[in-house]
């Protein structure tokens, strides 16, 4: 990335739409958004995300996804699980993206915009006993900013409010592990090919 051109960030951010290409009523993050001061504004204060180390913001946003979105979707999973499911030996290009495709259920799943421009995904889908976080994607040029602990962050608030368990499951040997872990997810079982972890809820947050 070009850290002397202000306007990078964002011209980078529309050049990985390309391959990606969101809205449903009734979610409780609908129009949720970061306390950043704008997209692609310049600043030394904390708030947004970072997504390099001279002080670009970037604004991100929570949108409640629809039917529409589930292609953009699948090609950003296919895009972001690739590198780990090639390495695991289970990489297939038709099936990476029917999977997303055949769980996609909008009225629990959100659009992540990054200065207005899908950049990600995420999915809260409650079970009987706990929430399950599923298809929790961002594009890999926003990876590692903050913008997938913020996102997670917010999510977690709500399941600690409700006093809820969390589970998800990860590829072995995704670097996303380390991002789960750091938000106080813990193994629960794991085979050759996923680690599935479960986070207690946090008994000092405030209730609803």
């Amino acid at each position: 990335m070009n850290s002397s051109a202000k306007s990078a960030p964002c011209a980078g951010l529309r050049k990985s739409q390309g391959a990606l290409a969101g809205l449903a009523a009734g979610h409780p993050y609908a129009d949720a958004r970061s306390p950043g001061a704008g997209a692609c504004e310049k600043t030394s204060q904390v708030g947004g995300a970072r997504l390099d180390n001279i002080g670009i913001m970037l604004d991100w946003s929570l949108r409640p996804a629809s039917m529409a979105d589930v292609e953009a979707v699948a090609e950003l999973r296919a895009v972001v699980l690739k590198a780990d499911l090639e390495r695991l030996g289970r990489y297939d290009e038709q099936r990476v993206r029917q999977r997303l495709r055949a769980g996609f259920t909008p009225s629990h799943t959100w659009t992540i915009e990054v200065s207005g421009v899908l950049a990600g995904c995420v999915a809260l889908r409650p079970a009987d006993d706990a929430y399950w976080l599923e298809h929790f994607y961002l594009a890999p040029d926003l990876q590692g900013g903050g913008i997938g602990s913020a996102v997670l962050g917010r999510l977690l608030e709500r399941c600690d409010r409700e006093g809820a368990l969390i589970r998800l499951n990860v590829l072995q040997g995704s670097p996303a592990r380390r991002l789960y872990e750091r938000h106080g997810f813990t193994v629960e079982t794991e085979d050759e090919v996923d680690v599935f972890m479960v986070r207690d809820p946090d008994p000092a947050a405030p209730g609803d």
